[in-house]
């Protein structure tokens, strides 16, 4: 099981490398001003409009295949259970009402705490 998720590992940080790679080397719509006015990336190594095509397409792929393995680690790692965390141990919080000690003034009643001065 642990190699497994060694494997999964290694897959999610390559995913994750290429991903920031894919999306550093796309370039945005302000890039074709540059490249009307004499600018070198016009002449790209997957032509005028393949490069927008290819990378973004590949960093699609990459994206399903990070979410993925992301999502296989939270499985493995037992993330899925439903007996962690304070509610899911199948006990029931119960509300005390609060005790008020003998002699103290009841802010709640009808008495002169409660009253709104006017």
């Amino acid at each position: 099981m642990e190699l497994l998720k060694t494997l999964i590992w290694i897959v999610n940080l390559l995913s994750a490398a290429s991903i920031i790679v894919l999306v550093l080397m796309q370039h945005g719509k302000g890039a074709d001003m540059g490249a009307a006015f004499g600018s070198g990336s016009s002449g790209s190594l997957f032509g005028a409009s393949g490069s927008a095509n290819f990378l973004s397409r590949t960093t699609a792929v990459v994206a399903v295949v990070f979410f993925s393995t992301s999502m296989a680690l939270v499985f493995l790692s037992g993330g899925g259970k439903s007996d962690l965390g304070v509610m899911g141990n199948g006990s029931k919080i119960e509300q005390v009402a609060p005790q008020i000690p003998a002699g103290a003034p009841n802010k709640n009643a009808s008495g002169t705490a409660s009253k709104i001065p006017e």
